[in-house]
């Protein structure tokens, strides 16, 4: 029996590399779900726990002047395999470690690994896109969302049958193998890439960055700003301030986060129709003025709908941001992801800086002003010209 997954060869790369984004997503779902036994085992106060996963973001931001060394010597598949090992086994080893220190530094390693894997893999889906010259990065984030909320499902079976974070990673490091190896024989090889930078004798000391892709900068920091804090503080804003009930109060995270990986599974088809500037533009400006209508408006349905706008808004920014920064080289590409990673790393704390020197609508006014600049940054990017997609019949 033939199976048309297995012989098209675009098909084939695009679930390789999903397996990439699902193992990422998977893995630090993983360890995020098991925060409250790890604060118990080790004895830790809400500060430590905080540091705790600051530590994560930290060893992601390091990363940046490892990943283009490691991407000329290795190619990204070689470096997405390497890293989802890597991170299986610093799985392994937080759930082993004996005290607090001990579990900043695997959380250290741990996000040098995430910077990579990151990194690596958005290089797979953005050459996939160049060689097929067919859209597909939106949907492969959308499984990084999937990796997530397979890893909630299986910490919540976990945990009705047995405590033991030990056996929960265990069992989660099986599943990052199965991915590894279901993904390796279909990444695509990038040999040519490190054959070009030979000739380039190495002139590759670090240079600075042009101005376009100090725009990419900016424009992942604050779009990352945005998905990070809407995240951490839609809930306390439906509770606290739209006066929503203690049920009703989660919905916020919910709608935003539904809503993306709704987004994510069609923005691909919208990417080849209105190309990656319009909707990045469109996107952010939608997101600025939802937020806003809710702010204004303020109560629990607007709240909602203005939550649905950001899902539906900041969707497809990333991904194209991450599509535009690949074309320029693998040193770009790692700076902007480590721009994302500072973005939602430090965004959430600042908002909840603002929002303690002023009020949460304050904090969350801030949230629609950074999407608004990434709309004017967006303006600033050379996009990729809209190119229609080979169709289906003639692949």
């Amino acid at each position: 029996m033939r199976v048309f997954r297995v012989h098209d060869p675009f098909v084939r790369s695009q679930l390789a590399i999903a397996a990439l984004f699902c193992s990422l997503g998977f893995q630090y779902a993983t360890w995020a779900s098991r925060i409250p036994a790890i604060k118990a085992d080790l004895g830790l106060t809400p500060a430590e726990v905080g540091v705790l996963l600051m530590a994560a973001g930290v060893g992601a931001v390091a990363s940046f002047p490892l990943v283009p060394v490691l991407m000329k010597r290795l190619g990204s598949a070689q470096l997405a395999l390497l890293s989802t090992v890597c991170l299986t086994v610093v799985l392994l080893g937080l759930a082993a470690a004996p005290n607090y220190p001990v579990a900043l530094l695997v959380m250290g390693v741990d996000g040098v690994f995430v910077g990579c894997l990151n990194v690596a893999m958005n290089a797979q889906g953005a050459a996939l896109e160049a060689r097929h010259e067919r859209n597909t990065m939106a949907r492969l984030h959308a499984t990084f969302s999937g990796g997530s909320l397979l890893a909630a499902l299986l910490a919540s079976v976990m945990n009705a049958v047995t405590s033991s974070v030990g056996l929960h990673f265990g069992v989660a490091a099986v599943l990052l193998v199965l991915l590894a190896a279901a993904a390796r024989p279909g990444l695509l090889t990038d040999d040519a890439p490190a054959a070009e930078e030979k000739g380039k004798k190495s002139r590759s000391k670090w240079t600075l960055p042009s101005g376009m892709v100090v725009w990419m900068c900016v424009a992942m920091a604050f779009g990352t700003v945005t998905e990070g804090a809407m995240n951490d503080w839609s809930a306390l804003y439906l509770k606290e301030v739209a006066k929503a009930s203690a049920e009703l109060a989660p919905l916020g995270i919910a709608v935003v986060s539904g809503m993306m990986v709704l987004a994510r599974l069609f923005a691909d088809g919208w990417r080849s129709r209105w190309g990656d500037g319009r909707i990045v533009l469109l996107g952010s400006a939608l997101a600025a003025a939802g937020l806003a209508f809710a702010l204004v408006s303020g109560g629990v349905v607007p709240a909602l709908i203005g939550f649905a706008c950001v899902g539906l808004g900041v969707a497809a920014v990333t991904p194209c941001i991450y599509v535009a920064a690949a074309k320029q080289g693998s040193e770009a590409l790692a700076l902007v992801a480590a721009m994302g990673t500072t973005g939602l790393l430090a965004g959430p704390p600042f908002i909840g800086f603002v929002a303690n020197a002023s009020s949460l609508v304050g904090g969350l006014a801030v949230v629609a002003a950074a999407s608004v600049v990434v709309a004017l940054c967006s303006t600033q990017i050379r996009w990729t010209p809209v190119v229609a997609e080979r169709s289906l019949a003639g692949q």
